[in-house]
Protein backbone atom coordinates (compact mmCIF):
# COMPACT_ATOMS: atom_id res chain seq x y z
CA UNK A 1 0.00 0.00 0.00
CA UNK A 2 1.33 3.45 -0.67
CA UNK A 3 0.33 4.93 2.94
CA UNK A 4 2.85 1.43 4.37
CA UNK A 5 5.35 2.99 1.49
CA UNK A 6 5.38 6.17 2.66
CA UNK A 7 5.77 5.57 6.36
CA UNK A 8 8.92 3.11 5.64
CA UNK A 9 10.02 6.03 3.82
CA UNK A 10 9.80 8.44 6.72
CA UNK A 11 11.03 5.54 9.04
CA UNK A 12 14.33 5.78 6.21
CA UNK A 13 14.56 10.00 6.87
CA UNK A 14 14.10 9.88 10.13
CA UNK A 15 16.93 7.08 10.98
CA UNK A 16 19.23 9.03 8.98
CA UNK A 17 18.43 12.91 9.35
CA UNK A 18 17.18 13.17 13.24
CA UNK A 19 19.58 13.01 16.08
CA UNK A 20 17.18 10.96 18.66
CA UNK A 21 15.80 8.43 15.84
CA UNK A 22 19.21 8.18 14.81
CA UNK A 23 20.79 7.23 18.21
CA UNK A 24 18.09 5.09 19.13
CA UNK A 25 19.17 0.65 19.55
CA UNK A 26 16.53 -1.75 20.35
CA UNK A 27 17.02 -1.57 23.89
CA UNK A 28 16.93 2.03 24.18
CA UNK A 29 13.43 1.28 22.68
CA UNK A 30 11.94 -1.62 24.49
CA UNK A 31 10.25 0.41 27.55
CA UNK A 32 9.03 3.21 25.25
CA UNK A 33 7.34 0.19 22.86
CA UNK A 34 5.35 -1.25 26.30
CA UNK A 35 4.22 1.90 27.72
CA UNK A 36 2.90 2.41 23.87
CA UNK A 37 1.03 -0.97 24.75
CA UNK A 38 -0.42 0.52 28.15
CA UNK A 39 -1.34 3.35 26.26
CA UNK A 40 -3.03 0.66 23.51
CA UNK A 41 -4.94 -0.79 26.39
CA UNK A 42 -6.21 2.58 27.75
CA UNK A 43 -7.67 3.02 24.52
CA UNK A 44 -9.14 -0.31 24.24
CA UNK A 45 -10.73 -0.33 27.74
CA UNK A 46 -12.34 3.64 27.16
CA UNK A 47 -13.82 2.11 23.36
CA UNK A 48 -12.38 5.67 22.34
CA UNK A 49 -11.55 4.75 18.75
CA UNK A 50 -10.27 8.56 17.59
CA UNK A 51 -7.61 7.15 20.22
CA UNK A 52 -7.47 3.58 19.41
CA UNK A 53 -6.50 4.62 15.67
CA UNK A 54 -3.75 7.10 17.07
CA UNK A 55 -2.49 4.67 19.52
CA UNK A 56 -2.20 1.84 16.86
CA UNK A 57 -0.30 4.06 15.07
CA UNK A 58 2.26 4.80 17.19
CA UNK A 59 2.65 0.96 18.14
CA UNK A 60 2.90 0.41 13.98
CA UNK A 61 5.92 2.86 14.43
CA UNK A 62 7.61 1.09 17.16
CA UNK A 63 7.48 -2.16 14.81
CA UNK A 64 8.92 -0.24 11.44
CA UNK A 65 12.03 0.92 13.71
CA UNK A 66 12.82 -2.38 14.71
CA UNK A 67 12.49 -3.41 11.64
CA UNK A 68 14.54 -0.37 10.27
CA UNK A 69 16.91 -1.42 12.95
CA UNK A 70 17.19 -4.80 12.21
CA UNK A 71 18.20 -4.00 8.12
CA UNK A 72 21.02 -1.92 9.10
CA UNK A 73 22.40 -5.10 10.93
CA UNK A 74 21.42 -7.32 8.18
CA UNK A 75 19.13 -9.68 10.21
CA UNK A 76 15.80 -9.01 8.55
CA UNK A 77 13.62 -5.76 7.18
CA UNK A 78 9.93 -5.33 7.73
CA UNK A 79 9.15 -7.08 4.28
CA UNK A 80 10.28 -10.37 6.10
CA UNK A 81 8.18 -9.70 9.32
CA UNK A 82 5.22 -9.24 7.41
CA UNK A 83 5.89 -12.54 4.94
CA UNK A 84 6.50 -14.56 8.46
CA UNK A 85 3.50 -13.28 9.92
CA UNK A 86 1.70 -14.47 6.59
CA UNK A 87 3.58 -17.96 6.94
CA UNK A 88 3.11 -18.61 10.42
CA UNK A 89 -1.04 -17.77 9.99
CA UNK A 90 -1.46 -19.82 7.11
CA UNK A 91 0.38 -22.49 8.88
CA UNK A 92 -1.72 -22.23 11.76
CA UNK A 93 -4.99 -22.52 10.13
CA UNK A 94 -5.32 -25.24 8.44
CA UNK A 95 -8.98 -25.44 8.78
CA UNK A 96 -8.85 -22.12 6.41
CA UNK A 97 -5.32 -23.11 4.34
CA UNK A 98 -6.04 -26.61 4.36
CA UNK A 99 -8.26 -29.34 5.15
CA UNK A 100 -8.36 -30.12 8.25
CA UNK A 101 -12.30 -29.42 9.77
CA UNK A 102 -12.74 -28.42 12.85
CA UNK A 103 -16.32 -27.20 14.17
CA UNK A 104 -15.76 -24.91 17.56
CA UNK A 105 -13.36 -22.17 19.10
CA UNK A 106 -11.81 -24.74 21.14
CA UNK A 107 -10.95 -27.31 18.63
CA UNK A 108 -8.89 -24.24 17.03
CA UNK A 109 -7.38 -23.15 20.04
CA UNK A 110 -6.01 -26.81 20.52
CA UNK A 111 -4.74 -27.20 17.06
CA UNK A 112 -2.99 -23.83 17.05
CA UNK A 113 -0.97 -24.98 20.52
CA UNK A 114 -0.26 -28.77 19.18
CA UNK A 115 1.16 -27.21 16.16
CA UNK A 116 2.83 -24.78 17.87
CA UNK A 117 4.48 -27.09 20.05
CA UNK A 118 5.27 -29.76 16.95
CA UNK A 119 6.87 -26.80 15.23
CA UNK A 120 9.48 -25.53 18.61
CA UNK A 121 9.26 -28.90 20.17
CA UNK A 122 8.60 -26.97 23.67
CA UNK A 123 6.52 -26.71 26.20
CA UNK A 124 3.15 -25.03 25.46
CA UNK A 125 3.74 -23.10 28.36
CA UNK A 126 7.55 -22.19 27.35
CA UNK A 127 6.46 -19.15 24.96
CA UNK A 128 5.02 -16.91 27.74
CA UNK A 129 6.88 -13.94 28.23
CA UNK A 130 8.96 -13.52 31.10
CA UNK A 131 8.48 -9.86 31.48
CA UNK A 132 4.38 -10.27 31.61
CA UNK A 133 2.09 -8.37 34.42
CA UNK A 134 1.98 -11.45 36.94
CA UNK A 135 -1.66 -11.93 36.51
CA UNK A 136 -1.77 -12.10 32.57
CA UNK A 137 0.98 -14.37 33.47
CA UNK A 138 -1.09 -16.44 35.33
CA UNK A 139 -3.72 -16.45 32.80
CA UNK A 140 -2.40 -17.59 30.17
CA UNK A 141 -0.33 -20.30 31.51
CA UNK A 142 -3.86 -21.37 32.43
CA UNK A 143 -5.50 -21.33 28.84
CA UNK A 144 -2.93 -22.85 27.07
CA UNK A 145 -2.84 -25.82 29.68
CA UNK A 146 -6.54 -25.43 29.37
CA UNK A 147 -6.35 -25.62 25.39
CA UNK A 148 -4.72 -29.64 25.81
CA UNK A 149 -6.87 -30.42 27.99
CA UNK A 150 -5.39 -29.78 30.90
CA UNK A 151 -8.35 -28.36 33.48
CA UNK A 152 -10.93 -28.77 35.95
CA UNK A 153 -13.91 -30.40 34.81
CA UNK A 154 -16.40 -27.81 36.47
CA UNK A 155 -16.54 -24.63 37.88
CA UNK A 156 -17.73 -26.39 41.13
CA UNK A 157 -14.41 -27.83 41.23
CA UNK A 158 -12.72 -24.91 40.86
CA UNK A 159 -14.64 -23.41 44.35
CA UNK A 160 -13.43 -26.37 45.97
CA UNK A 161 -9.65 -26.26 45.04
CA UNK A 162 -10.43 -22.40 46.03
CA UNK A 163 -11.66 -23.55 49.91
CA UNK A 164 -8.88 -25.77 49.58
CA UNK A 165 -6.20 -23.43 49.34
CA UNK A 166 -7.45 -20.95 51.82
CA UNK A 167 -7.52 -23.16 54.26
CA UNK A 168 -4.03 -24.52 53.66
CA UNK A 169 -3.29 -20.74 53.86
CA UNK A 170 -4.83 -20.42 57.18
CA UNK A 171 -2.95 -23.47 58.56
CA UNK A 172 0.39 -21.84 57.37
CA UNK A 173 -1.02 -18.54 59.42
CA UNK A 174 -0.93 -20.69 62.36
CA UNK A 175 2.39 -21.93 61.84
CA UNK A 176 3.77 -18.90 61.57
CA UNK A 177 6.14 -19.65 58.72
CA UNK A 178 6.57 -17.02 56.25
CA UNK A 179 7.58 -18.47 53.37
CA UNK A 180 5.29 -21.39 53.12
CA UNK A 181 2.68 -18.07 54.17
CA UNK A 182 3.67 -16.60 50.45
CA UNK A 183 3.30 -20.10 48.91
CA UNK A 184 -0.23 -20.45 50.12
CA UNK A 185 -1.25 -17.02 49.43
CA UNK A 186 0.36 -17.51 45.90
CA UNK A 187 -1.56 -20.83 45.30
CA UNK A 188 -4.89 -18.50 46.77
CA UNK A 189 -4.39 -16.07 44.57
CA UNK A 190 -3.78 -18.45 41.29
CA UNK A 191 -6.77 -20.30 42.32
CA UNK A 192 -8.24 -17.20 42.57
CA UNK A 193 -7.14 -16.21 38.70
CA UNK A 194 -8.17 -20.00 37.34
CA UNK A 195 -12.14 -18.86 39.02
CA UNK A 196 -12.15 -15.71 37.00
CA UNK A 197 -11.62 -17.71 33.93
CA UNK A 198 -14.68 -20.20 34.62
CA UNK A 199 -16.48 -17.29 36.09
CA UNK A 200 -15.39 -15.69 32.44
CA UNK A 201 -14.24 -12.22 33.63
CA UNK A 202 -10.73 -10.45 33.61
CA UNK A 203 -9.33 -10.36 37.01
CA UNK A 204 -7.40 -7.72 35.79
CA UNK A 205 -9.98 -5.46 34.88
CA UNK A 206 -11.87 -6.38 37.97
CA UNK A 207 -8.97 -5.54 39.94
CA UNK A 208 -9.08 -2.43 38.41
CA UNK A 209 -12.11 -1.70 39.00
CA UNK A 210 -12.05 -2.59 42.48
CA UNK A 211 -8.96 -0.27 42.94
CA UNK A 212 -10.42 2.56 41.56
CA UNK A 213 -13.38 2.41 43.62
CA UNK A 214 -11.31 2.30 47.07
CA UNK A 215 -9.52 5.32 45.52
CA UNK A 216 -12.58 7.07 44.23
CA UNK A 217 -14.10 6.34 47.94
CA UNK A 218 -11.04 6.94 50.45
CA UNK A 219 -10.67 10.56 48.34
CA UNK A 220 -14.25 11.46 49.98
CA UNK A 221 -13.29 10.10 53.58
CA UNK A 222 -10.44 12.19 53.34
CA UNK A 223 -12.28 15.17 52.29
CA UNK A 224 -14.84 14.24 54.52
CA UNK A 225 -11.86 14.60 57.16
CA UNK A 226 -10.42 17.92 56.06
CA UNK A 227 -14.09 19.12 56.24
CA UNK A 228 -14.33 18.52 59.86
CA UNK A 229 -10.79 20.10 60.75
CA UNK A 230 -9.79 16.84 61.87
CA UNK A 231 -6.91 13.82 60.89
CA UNK A 232 -6.97 10.64 59.66
CA UNK A 233 -4.06 9.33 62.05
CA UNK A 234 -6.44 10.57 65.49
CA UNK A 235 -9.92 9.21 64.79
CA UNK A 236 -10.24 6.17 65.70
CA UNK A 237 -11.46 2.35 64.38
CA UNK A 238 -15.19 3.15 64.63
CA UNK A 239 -15.27 6.85 63.77
CA UNK A 240 -13.28 5.98 60.65
CA UNK A 241 -15.76 3.02 60.00
CA UNK A 242 -18.85 5.74 60.07
CA UNK A 243 -17.23 8.05 57.97
CA UNK A 244 -15.95 5.29 54.81
CA UNK A 245 -19.72 3.94 54.98
CA UNK A 246 -20.17 7.96 54.35
CA UNK A 247 -18.35 7.97 51.81
CA UNK A 248 -19.19 4.68 50.43
CA UNK A 249 -22.39 6.46 49.69
CA UNK A 250 -21.88 9.28 48.59
CA UNK A 251 -19.44 7.69 45.86
CA UNK A 252 -22.26 5.43 44.46
CA UNK A 253 -24.33 8.54 44.52
CA UNK A 254 -22.04 10.48 42.52
CA UNK A 255 -21.49 7.44 39.59
CA UNK A 256 -25.31 7.57 39.60
CA UNK A 257 -25.29 10.98 38.28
Amino acid sequence: MKELHRLLNIMDDLRSKCPWDRKQTIQSLKNLTIEEVYELTDAIESENFENLKEELGDLLLHIVFYSKIASEKKKFNFKDVVNDLCDKLIYRHPHIYGDLVVKTEEEVKLNWENLKSKKTKKSILSGIPKKLPTILKAQRAQDKASSVGFDWNSISSVKSKLKEEIKELDNEIIGKNRDKIEDEFGDVLFTLINYSRFLKIDPELSLKKSTEKFIGRFKILEEIIRNKKQKISVLDKNELEIIWKESKKIFQSNKMT
